[in-house]
């Protein structure tokens, strides 16, 4: 676990002590594996995709996709709730006979080429067990595990079955990332001294997440937290990914519940901030924005960099303005999501460091010792109340 700090309400800094393994880690990450070290699939023709879940509300957008395109082959659906396949199958025009209760059997049955993930987190780490012995390649929506230790596990099997296990952001898409990081790599600005950090929206309930998404998202027990990890995932991949798999040598985190009528249970408003020997990330994930936001801002020695959504990005230079700039196009196998992992399973394309396991095994750290700062805060605040 990285090395952590607590600053309590009384100004003092406090050292986590028992309970905690605190240890310097190495500069920088494995080098994410290369497209021979995984057993690449020799199908051809649509994707023969399984779909595991359909509790996330992610699921809508592959289900649009294989209705409206026909690169996507849909070959087995598992649900443990035949009523909620039934609603997305009426919606979508699926056929009954793809429904499957035993996600072993559905597997043993279909023989899929890949699967997508779409249970809560906790249940990331079943669907690997099942998937992997298998031989069946996974993308998982984000972030990649409800622990560090069940993203280590979930790595193992991959790793031992030489499969890919790929972590889905929304962001990994946008063309303004990617920009972003090359302009940083050609040294135009560089080198980085800061990163900021803003993602999230007016919360699941305010803009209208179905209830079985809800009811997952906001248990402790199912999603690790709250916004902190619902959002706070997107800035360590995108931080982790810009310091070229760079760990932080220190987290810190905040975490509070601004709406605790809506969200009881779970923070809804939460900062991390990463310390590297270079620069500083801040990472603000929220519950609580007025809009929808997926926004970066690089500030490096030779100007700044802000990125909006999709193909949003401008630069500004010192003492000058801000200007727009247009992205260019991304690779083909870089379109979205579906068809990437259809190129990448068949070794057709490498594999992307933003989705790959080693940048997100580092994500889950991160988020692992940002939800224990939290909670050692908590204890120290509900200690601090009781002796009153």
């Amino acid at each position: 676990m990285l090395p952590i700090t607590l600053t309590a309400l009384f100004g003092l800094t406090l050292l986590i002590g028992s309970g905690f393994s605190v240890a310097t880690p190495p500069a920088r990450a494995a080098v994410s594996p290369g497209v021979d070290d995984f057993t690449k699939s020799t199908q051809t023709g649509p994707l023969r995709i399984a779909i595991i879940g359909m509790s996330h509300g992610h699921v809508e957008g592959l289900l649009w996709r294989a209705l409206k395109q026909d690169d996507i082959q849909i070959v087995g659906v598992y649900e443990p709730d035949p009523a909620l396949f039934d609603r997305h199958a009426k919606k979508y025009s699926l056929n009954v006979d793809l429904y499957y209760d035993n996600l072993d059997r559905m597997l043993d049955v279909v023989k899929p080429e890949a699967a997508s993930v779409m249970t809560s987190i906790k249940d990331h780490r079943m669907a690997v067990e099942a998937c992997a012995p298998r031989g069946v390649h996974m993308l998982v929506e984000k972030p990649l595990a409800f622990s560090n230790d069940d993203a280590q596990a979930m790595a193992e099997l991959a790793r031992k079955h030489r499969i890919l296990l790929l972590t889905n952001f929304e962001t990994s898409w946008y063309a303004s990332v990617r920009e972003a990081r090359r302009l940083v790599d050609s040294g135009e600005l560089a080198p980085i001294r800061r990163l900021v950090f803003r993602h999230g929206h007016k919360g699941p309930r305010e803009i209208g997440c179905a209830p079985e998404f809800v009811s997952w998202l906001t248990d402790p027990e199912q999603n690790g937290g709250g916004a902190v990890v619902d959002f706070g995932c997107y800035g360590a991949v995108l931080a982790t990914w810009m310091m070229n798999g760079e760990r932080p040598t220190r987290v810190t985190a905040t975490a509070t519940t601004l709406k605790p009528d809506q969200y009881p249970h779970v923070d809804d408003d939460a900062t991390i901030v990463l310390t590297y020997p270079t620069a500083t990330a801040v990472i603000q994930a929220s519950w609580a924005w007025t809009h929808d936001n997926k926004e970066m801002d690089v500030f490096a020695e030779r100007g700044s960099i802000h990125t909006g959504k999709w193909d949003e990005i401008s630069l500004r230079k010192p003492d000058a303005p801000a200007k727009r700039v247009k992205p260019p196009a991304k690779p083909a196998a870089l379109g979205d999501e579906w068809t990437y992992l259809r190129e990448v399973v068949r070794g057709k394309t490498p594999i992307d460091p933003l989705l790959s396991l080693d940048t997100n095994l580092i994500v889950a750290e991160i988020l692992d010792t940002a939800r224990a700062q939290i909670a050692a805060q908590s204890a120290v605040q509900g200690k601090a109340a009781d002796s009153r």
